[in-house]
């Protein structure tokens, strides 16, 4: 009997197989953020610096309008990325080095650890005039942590399919 009800319940119910999805406005407060950048390779750096991009522009845009000085953002760069903000790689990783110096213009930090630092040969006058060095990114981490900071680990992977392809 009760199981009858249940699926007469079921029936009966609205289906909203028609309807829209629903747009929400979380009311979203500045972002105080410790991005934790440890790459396996250096080439995925364009694709960790969108995850800085997608934190900041729906804050910076209505409904939101916060200013850049409102956020507190720091990437803390301890893979094999840190070869990307090394002066002499410049060049190669133009357009990353460019993103990372117009973030940093809006106030977010770049902090390479002094340990990936030393295991790569670098010291403080081979990296980019905007470059930190802290002692240790994992201290660094967890430092900013207990400061109240939210932790996103960007996960970037290849590509192995299109969206036309998948959709």
């Amino acid at each position: 009997m009760k199981r009858r009800l249940f699926i007469v319940s079921l029936l009966a119910w609205p289906t909203s197989a028609l309807a829209d999805a629903t747009i929400v406005k979380t009311p979203y407060k500045p972002a105080r953020v410790v991005f934790d950048f440890f790459l396996d390779d250096p080439r995925k750096i364009g694709s960790a610096l969108y995850w800085i991009r997608s934190l900041m522009n729906p804050l910076l845009e209505d409904p939101y309008g916060y200013s850049p000085e409102q956020l507190d953002i720091k990437v803390v760069i301890h893979g094999t990325e840190i070869v990307t903000v090394a002066k002499k790689n410049e060049a190669k990783y133009k357009d990353a080095v460019d993103r990372m110096r117009y973030y940093a213009n809006l106030g977010v930090s770049f902090k390479v650890c002094s340990y990936a630092a030393e295991e790569y040969g670098y010291s403080a006058r081979d990296f980019q005039d905007f470059i930190e060095i802290v002692p240790n990114a994992i201290t660094e981490l967890v430092h900013w942590q207990m400061q109240g900071y939210a932790l996103i680990t960007p996960n970037v992977q290849y590509k192995k399919f299109s969206i036309e392809a998948i959709r």
